[in-house]
């Protein structure tokens, strides 16, 4: 879960920058935009409103003729498969577009929730590979041709710890759990199918630890599988989202765990976590890099999913894609190039000058960037993690 972000300053200048912006050459799509205006029915369960709503309502106020009213829902990740299942088999739908990142993208895919979008609908959208920045590109492949990538960022894991508690820092795997003994209960992690951090801590660290496939849980993790059954004897519990974790991280319950860049900067930025907070990398680790997707559930009308698809080409338009940098949520945020801080809404620019790291530039540069693991080794992940670790006893 998210927190509730401060609101940003408010301005109108994205909505007249629109003026400027290249129409849609429909003619090339099979969809006909509707002839009156269409509510629509939008859910996160990403966080991704702290990055995309004001470039969306920023859509609404460009498109009156074609938007009549946008409702934003937020849900917790692993419940909102089954839902828009149920709701698919009984014809009822009333969700139009899921924000989402590689957790509920991925439950969706195996599920088979989510409309075709490439090559079906190509020609309404962008060129993707010439306008994403490189690993965007790279996760662009993850949506298996059924998303579109909307933000982006290299992500984790990064440890995050509190300096007055924690006086010999980790630099290694080992040292990490050698920690957590020591200290039982301070370090502490959210569940992966519900946290960012918490699903990047999990696939980043078979590449800390040398295992044989870092992209097959199953048969290539013995090491990552043996180090988390062991580090769950000094876990008091797992929070079920990160918004929690870090509140109890602030408050001094916990006094280490996992972080992203963006889940570093945020919650200082809202004084969720006191601004001293330090972060640290390991040895030898990987970027696993991260995104949230824009996804279409089957069943949604035809001059809905029009409407859909001019939405996404517009928010991935620079001057929209700027809003993503918001208070570093999802540092640094955008997916497209050529898309620097200096265009970001003032707010942003102060908030990530007061709270960003210097030390992230030289961290994304020098370390190597990975890709999550593949939708469906991501499930079976998961599911694993939850038998073989959180249920176990201590």
């Amino acid at each position: 879960m998210h927190f509730t972000r401060r609101q940003t300053i408010a301005g109108l200048g994205g909505i007249a920058a629109l003026a400027t912006l290249p129409t849609k050459l429909w003619a090339q799509s099979k969809l006909a935009l509707p002839t009156s205006p269409v509510a629509i029915n939008i859910v996160d369960v990403a966080g991704n409103l702290a990055l995309t709503q004001k470039a969306i309502e920023n859509y609404a106020a460009a498109k009156p003729e074609l938007v009549s009213k946008i409702t934003f829902t937020k849900a917790p990740a692993p419940e909102l498969p089954g839902k828009l299942k149920a709701q698919q088999a009984a014809k009822r739908l009333d969700i139009d577009l899921v924000l989402t990142g590689a957790d509920a993208l991925a439950a969706g895919l195996e599920m088979g929730l989510w409309v075709k979008l490439f090559p079906d609908q190509a020609a309404a959208l962008p060129d993707l590979k010439s306008i994403y920045l490189e690993p965007a590109w790279r996760m662009q492949a993850f949506a298996k041709d059924h998303g579109v990538a909307v933000v982006y960022y290299p992500s984790g894991p990064l440890l995050e710890y509190m300096p007055e508690h924690v006086k010999k820092v980790p630099t290694t795997a080992d040292e990490l759990l050698a920690w957590a003994k020591e200290n039982p209960n301070k370090f502490a992690y959210a569940r992966p199918a519900n946290s960012g951090p918490g699903r990047t801590f999990l696939m980043g660290l078979p590449y800390l630890l040398g295992d044989a496939d870092p992209r097959d849980p199953v048969k290539g993790w013995d090491k990552t599988w043996a180090y988390l059954k062991e580090l769950h004897k000094y876990v008091e519990y797992y929070p079920t989202g990160t918004g929690a974790l870090m509140k109890e991280l602030g408050e001094g319950t916990r006094h280490m765990t996992v972080t992203t860049t963006g889940w570093d900067i945020n919650p200082r930025v809202l004084g969720v976590v006191p601004k001293e907070a330090a972060v640290a990398k390991l040895d030898g680790f990987h970027w696993v890099a991260d995104a949230q997707f824009m996804c279409v559930p089957k069943g949604v009308s035809d001059e809905k999913l029009a409407v859909l698809l001019d939405l996404m080409s517009f928010l991935l338009t620079p001057e929209q894609q700027a809003y993503t940098y918001d208070e570093g949520y999802f540092y640094p945020g955008p997916a497209v190039k050529d898309v620097p801080l200096s265009m970001a809404p003032q707010s942003s620019q102060d908030a990530i000058a007061e709270y960003g790291r210097p030390e992230y530039a030289d961290w994304i540069a020098n370390n190597p960037v990975e890709l999550p693991l593949d939708p469906d080794a991501m499930v079976v992940a998961f599911r694993r993690w939850d038998e073989e670790i959180a249920s176990q006893p201590k």
